[in-house]
């Protein structure tokens, strides 16, 4: 696992940029009290530092005590978030709401009580119209506490009109709360679980979504409502391994963006989820022309101001879009032209590694192995391996599975017998206590405790035999997953035929693509 200070002042001082950090002392030289000199001081020693060490800190920094450190920690953290919102302000919708609602609070605290309803007045109507519906509440509610303390003959019935907006908003507000639990609920069980992995695991997400999704179909009037609605069926669809339904709600998901290209700004980290799951939901079903449009759309966007000019927006960006590129290569069959992608990715991963979750480098660990295991390099497939095997944090049990199945096979191609026997026994036990396996695992498992007994002369028509039994497990909702993490079907025909695994993948997406591919390329 990542070795990550846990010191949040020092990670915010290592996510500014060269601007930023000029902008913040500027900010704080304006008043160059002794506390504010003190304060740059702490600043540029936090800065030089590579990783977060309190001793050293203090012994280069004299005139700091130990006593005063925790003050001047906070002290410092509060200066830097405001100096940041003097230049982020403009880019960022919320918080220009929360700006003009601070100025609503000082006139009325002024006394000019009809001149803070004017601005709440046009602040409703803006935050409205960006369905910021929660910051129509805070509106709403303070419109009411105006009216109730003052008379202010602003309008006619205004009383009941605030009380039909307030009834509005709270349904809406109430109904995209309980779509976002929903939504995030089952991507919890996900990155817990992975995707069903048998019956019993299917009827449970399925109680559990039925339960949970509102039967109001009107009442999704609202972005936010959609949104949230299309991340639920989303997540429950993958969960479940429906592909299909997958790709109809990622591509819902994504056009709402499209139809209000606003909220691309305002929401780029939910417009980002959303590509990156249209990306996989082409992987998935092997559409390859429009995973390749998708991509190079993504590509683009990546290079914006938007991406470029958050941090953000610019590490998820570059996670999703990384991981698309890794899997273009696993459609194409082109494992060892993807092998540069490891090094470049590990040094990104490096460089923003106080921002990443577990969950994330866990799947560019699998990729690697992946792509190693396809290109042949076994040795450098199990490294990767090892990685997640040795992981201590309790994520991804599906990913932690095949990762041992798939170091597994990576020992059997290099001919590390002595060390089979007990991986056999111990992958075995691991899969079984975790529920998860299948009977394509059960098979594989099968033929290597026998493969051990045979002859090389013998074992090939035993590769044959396992072959056929896999392909009729192909269409099995159950047995999905064990392909779709590990293409076993190609690995036993790169056997029979003696010919590398990634030579037969690229067969099958040139036969796929063939047509396309000689009209585009004029050579395939």
């Amino acid at each position: 696992m990542p070795n990550r200070s846990s010191d949040t002042l020092f990670q915010l001082v290592k996510s500014l940029k060269k601007s930023e950090k000029r902008n913040f002392k500027l900010y704080v030289k304006r008043n160059s009290s002794s506390e504010n000199l003190k304060i740059i001081q702490l600043f540029d020693a936090l800065d030089k530092m590579d990783a977060y060490d309190e001793i050293h800190l203090l012994k280069k920094n004299k005139g700091l005590s130990k006593q005063q450190l925790s003050n001047s920690k906070a002290h410092l953290y509060r200066q830097i978030l405001s100096s940041l919102r003097l230049i982020r302000h403009e880019q960022n919708i919320v918080i220009q709401l929360h700006e003009q609602l601070d100025h609503a609070e000082i006139l009325y605290n002024q006394g000019l009580y009809l001149q803070s309803l004017k601005l709440l007045d046009r602040i409703k109507e803006y935050a409205r119209d960006l369905h910021q519906i929660s910051y129509v509440l805070q509106i709403l509610f303070f419109e009411q506490k105006i009216e109730a303390l003052h008379i202010t003959r602003s309008m006619q019935d205004r009383a009941s009109r605030l009380a039909m907006e307030m009834e509005t908003a709270s349904e809406q507000l109430m109904l995209t709360g309980r779509l976002s639990s929903l939504s995030l609920q089952l991507y919890g069980w996900y990155i817990q679980h992975g995707v069903a992995r048998n019956e019993k695991d299917e009827i449970a997400v399925k109680e559990f979504f039925d339960s949970r999704l509102p039967v109001q179909p009107q009442a999704y009037q609202t972005f936010y409502s959609y949104l949230y609605l299309y991340q639920s069926f989303t997540w429950y669809a993958f969960i479940t391994q429906d592909f299909l339904s997958y790709y109809r709600y990622t591509r819902r998901w994504v056009d709402l963006f499209e139809k209000e290209p606003r909220m691309t700004g305002i929401e780029t980290a939910h417009f980002i989820k959303g590509m990156h799951n249209l990306l996989g939901a082409h992987f998935n079903l092997l559409n390859y022309p429009k995973f390749v449009e998708t991509l190079e759309r993504f590509e683009e966007f990546f290079q914006s101001d938007q991406v470029q000019e958050n941090d953000n927006n610019r590490i998820q960006t570059f996670v999703y879009l990384h991981i698309a590129k890794i899997n273009k290569h696993f459609i194409d069959g082109t494992f060892t032209e993807g092998l540069p992608l490891v090094p470049y990715i590990e040094k990104k991963l490096k460089e923003y590694e106080i921002y990443l979750d577990g969950h994330r480098i866990l799947i560019f660990y699998y990729k690697f192995a992946s792509l190693y295991f396809g290109s042949g390099d076994y040795e450098n497939a199990i490294k990767y391996l090892n990685k997640i095997i040795n992981w201590k944090v309790g994520l991804r049990t599906d990913l932690q599975c095949y990762s041992r199945l798939l170091h597994l096979i990576a020992h059997y191609e290099l001919g590390n017998y002595d060390l089979l026997e007990y991986l056999i026994k111990t992958v075995y036990r691991f899969m079984a206590k975790m529920e998860n396996l299948s009977l394509v695992e059960e098979e594989i498992f099968r033929f290597l405790r026998k493969s051990f007994k045979l002859s090389p002369k013998e074992l090939k028509p035993e590769f044959g035999l396992l072959l056929e039994k896999l392909k009729t497990y192909e269409k099995s909702r159950f047995e999905t997953r064990a392909f779709l993490y590990l293409d076993v079907i190609s690995w036993l025909e790169s056997k029979i035929r003696e010919v590398p695994v990634q030579k037969i993948i690229r067969e099958k997406f040139l036969e796929r693509n063939g047509m396309m591919l000689k009209h585009e390329s004029g050579v395939r």
